[in-house]
């Protein structure tokens, strides 16, 4: 076996726009990791930019956005930002307070799950395992592709 089949999933948790409130994103992030995911926690106020960059130099396989107020509006300009860059293989979940009528419009930007608060930590974690597996082979499909 190679390493890259072998390392453990690699997660960036984070928050983009102005949404300062990370309780919830530390929790994620603490649970994860004890889980056996290696975890790359940002503090707030990161730009899509930034998680963009950040997500391909870590090589991620999923990437957790967490929003209280209405940052998770402008995960569709981070979806596309991830396309753009390659990167479109890379899962991305959503999680935190995000009205009913808003979950279309994610998932129709390409967003893999939407999670609630008072969603449980196992069904994230086993979710997220699911997402970089996916991701994963999605990303050795692309290579296999390269002339």
């Amino acid at each position: 076996m190679n390493s890259e089949t072998t390392r453990p999933s690699r997660v960036l948790i984070t928050k983009i726009g102005l949404d300062g409130h990370d309780r919830g994103s530390r929790l994620v992030a603490a649970f994860l990791r004890d889980a056996g995911f290696e975890v790359i926690y940002t503090p707030p106020w990161q730009s899509i930019d930034a998680v963009v960059d950040l997500a391909l130099q870590e090589d991620v396989d999923v990437i957790g956005i967490s929003s209280l107020s209405t940052d998770h509006l402008i995960v569709p300009d981070l979806m596309r930002a991830l396309m753009v860059a390659g990167l479109g293989h890379i899962r991305v979940v959503v999680g935190g307070i995000i009205p009913d009528d808003e979950h279309a419009l994610l998932f129709n930007a390409g967003v893999s799950a939407v999670f609630e608060p008072g969603v449980s930590s196992a069904s994230i974690c086993a979710q997220v395992t699911t997402f970089a597996t996916e991701a994963r082979n999605d990303s050795a499909a692309t290579i296999d592709e390269t002339p």
